[in-house]
Order: C-alpha cells, then structure tokens, then sequence
C-alpha cells in the first residue's frame, strides 16, 4: 500500500521510479538485494517494504515480524550506503514510542518506557533499522533519515480479516454486515482506545516533501494531528456502509496501546499540512474495496 502511493506520487515529478516486485527479488536476502543495487544503482531510496499486520497477526507471527524488518533494514540500509545513494528514507512506525508515552507523542519520547506488548516485536525491528540509518549517518556521513507515519489506510490496504489493521478489518466487517443485513458486529476490545489515521497519499505527499526539504540524524513524525477512539471510527464507518445495526465489544481481546497520537509540530513547522480528510478518506478506500474484492 505504502510504496504505491509513494510510486504513485513520484509519477508526477519527472523522475524514473525504480520498483521491484517481491517474487523477483525477496529484501530478506543479502545477495539478492545487493546485486539488484548494483545493476540499478538509484540515487534515491525510499524504504517502505515491511511486513506488516495487525494485533493478530503481530501475536501469532512474533517471528516473521522481528525477522522479516530486521532483515529488510539492514540489507537495503547497507547495499544503498555500498553502492552511495545519495539519500534513503527508511519508512518507520508510530508503535515504535513507549505504551504510555506523553500525549501527543513527539520525537524525543523514543525509548524513555516499555513498547506495547501485542506489537513489541515490529516495533523493535523498525527501532533497529532507525539506528541504523543514524549509525550509518554518523559513521558514514551518509544522508539517511527516518520518518514515523501514524496509522495509516489507503487503496491496497491489506483487508484480511485476520492480519489486517483495525481500519480496514472494520471496513471489510462493518460493510459485509449492512449488505447481509445482520443486526449486530463484535468489535475486539473496548473500543475506547484512540488511534490517529492518515491516508497513504498524505503520506506519499509527505515522504516527497521531505525528500526534498529535509535533513536530520533524528526521525521526524507523520501524522494529521488528531485522533478518533475505535468506538468512534465504527460509527463513522457505519455511517458511510450503511450499517444500521449495533456494535458489541469483546473486552476479552487486547485494546493495544491506549492512545497513540503523534506530535506534528516538526513537520507543520517545515509547511506540509495532510489534505484528506477522514471520511471522505474512507469513503473512498471503501469505493476502492466494493471495486478489487475477490467476487464469489
């Protein structure tokens, strides 16, 4: 999701984009990853590559999600720095800022408390592949940065109802119950957690601004600046599905981190603002899905 809307974004910028299809080359692979450097030798770089998923899928697969990040950071980090990318941006996560860090979150809270356990493992991973962009910065004097989206959603979001994020797990499940006609949907959790969502172009948009204006050994946070609890993004979801029913809440489920909102006042400094708002944001990733869902 993440690196189509960054291709997408570049399309209009006059430059080439150089993508590579993950069955053609696997980033967890050393040789692989150096050789395709090697041949195609980019300027430029933008890390978005990851496995990804959401509260199951980090406490069923704590394996692949240390693994796989690690893995991807480190071969890419390396062979760009090998090969001298002019500059890379390595694409992090909010989840990476302590469970209870000071509201809204902002850059410096970075390993000043404990991780959220249901995704401490992802977390870690994206850690280490920010250090190492600032090692490599440091040791190297390579132009490596990091950036922290917030939760993110968008066209190519992943909707499986077992690994997916809880945007478009409750899109996928709110919109089947309005056109079954059922009455009711179990929501995991209390529902009073409150999470922050951008659209995956903002992000785009974002990415390609800093690119192009900034420069720094510390991460820079990518948010709109606001924040919904999950109750709340059911009833809009609803709203925009059509979903007249109700909600239950399984409180037996994890709720995750309490709050997660990003401190944006960096990046609102340097001038980018997002431009899409909520729900017409999910409106239109809703449209996106009713149109790319597998039919029968």
């Amino acid at each position: 999701m993440v690196g189509s809307a960054v291709a997408r974004r570049l399309a209009g910028e006059g430059c080439e984009a150089l993508t590579v299809p993950r069955q053609e080359v696997d980033l967890r692979d050393q040789k692989a990853v150096t050789a395709w450097f090697e041949r195609n030798r980019p300027q430029a770089v933008f890390l978005a590559a990851a496995t990804v998923g959401g509260i199951n899928a980090n406490a069923t697969r704590p394996g692949d999600f240390l693994y796989d990040n690690i893995a991807i950071a480190t071969n890419v980090i390396d062979a760009a720095y090998r090969i001298g990318v002019e500059k890379l941006m390595f694409f992090g996560s909010s989840c990476i800022y302590p469970r209870l860090a000071p509201q809204p979150i902002a850059e410096d809270s970075l390993m000043t408390g404990p991780l959220e356990p249901t995704n401490e493992w992802y977390a870690i991973a994206k850690i280490a592949g920010l250090k190492l962009c600032e090692a490599y910065r440091r040791q190297h004097g390579c132009d490596f940065v990091s950036v922290m989206p917030t939760n993110l959603y968008g066209p190519g979001d992943n909707f499986d109802p077992l690994a997916s994020h809880v945007l478009p797990a409750l899109l996928r499940r709110i919109g089947e119950a309005a056109q079954e006609g059922r009455n009711t949907v179990e929501i995991w959790g209390s529902g009073e957690p409150r999470r922050e969502f951008l659209h995956v172009d903002d992000l785009a948009d974002a990415t390609v601004f800093l690119m192009r204006n900034w420069s720094s050994d510390q991460h820079i946070n990518i948010g709109c600046g606001s924040d919904v609890s999950i109750a709340e993004l059911a009833r809009l979801i609803a709203r925009i599905v059509g979903f007249g029913g109700d909600f239950t809440f399984d409180r037996t489920k994890p709720d995750g981190t309490p709050r997660k909102l990003l401190d944006v006042a960096k990046l609102t400094a340097l001038g980018w603002r997002p431009r899409i708002e909520l729900e017409p944001g999910i409106r239109q990733v809703y449209d996106w899905y009713l149109d790319n869902k597998p039919r029968g």
